[in-house]
């Protein structure tokens, strides 16, 4: 059995093919599967439980079905999608797990996180996710009406599009030295990350020895992607 590694859907009701892709990948490719591990920006934004579950029904009956079929299903939040509470995870089957997470992956220790958390030089966003991955923050805002909760969203969203046109590909890329001594903190050999969008495998020089960052493939109309892993190694592989 493999493990599979998804991350930046960024599903929204503006963009149905996206959630097609999403669908028939959970009714497919993912049944065999053994865990799934969703890391961040599953949603392009969630609102909170109360506001998001009723306009995503069909993509958490299609995770709750996969969780049901036996496969075991994980999910991190993004920077999108940091309002996911237990509700939606009770809903979907799934489990939310913490940024970051070390796991053993096969004999090897790997550590997962979304990804924005390397963005060091990206300060600006680094001071948002300081408050959206402080719970009492969290707390605070969903306690906001709803119609506040999605106009920031829609905002957040508008200055989010905004910056990846104008700031350079430099800033919003994750930073070496962090990579490596996130890493070596956690005493990790494999990092698996999603957030910049920019699929690839890095080999990385650690103070122990050789290491290597996956990099997840964001999703969009034309196809998605997924990261397959098993004891022979971690590929990736395309969805249309």
């Amino acid at each position: 059995m493999s493990t599979h590694f998804i991350a930046d859907l960024h599903l929204q009701a503006s963009k149905p093919e996206l959630t097609a892709i999403f669908n028939r990948y959970l009714a497919g490719p993912a049944r065999d599967a053994h865990t799934l591990y969703i890391l961040g920006d599953l949603f392009e934004y969630w609102i909170g439980d109360d506001g998001s579950l009723p306009e995503h029904r069909d993509n958490v009956d299609a995770l709750a079905a996969l969780a049901e079929s036996g496969v075991h299903v994980f999910f991190m939040r993004g920077n999108r999608d940091f309002a996911v509470g237990p509700e939606f995870a009770r809903t979907a089957g799934l489990r939310i797990i913490d940024d970051p997470l070390l796991i053993d992956l096969y004999g090897m220790p790997t550590l997962l996180t979304h990804g924005d958390v390397l963005c060091t030089d990206d300060i600006e966003h680094q001071r948002f996710r300081a408050k959206y991955s402080d719970p009492a923050w969290r707390r605070r805002m969903l306690k906001l009406p709803k119609f506040l909760r999605r106009q920031i969203a829609r905002s957040a969203r508008a200055k989010s599009q905004y910056n990846t046109r104008n700031l350079s590909e430099e800033i919003m890329d994750v930073n070496e030295l962090a990579v490596r001594n996130f890493m070596q903190e956690y005493g990790a050999s494999r990092l698996i990350h999603g957030h910049t969008h920019r699929p690839q495998i890095h080999d990385v020089a650690l103070k122990y020895g050789n290491g290597e960052r996956y990099v997840l493939p964001d999703w969009h109309e034309r196809q998605g992607g997924v990261l397959i892993c098993d004891e022979h190694g971690c590929r990736q592989e395309k969805l249309i």
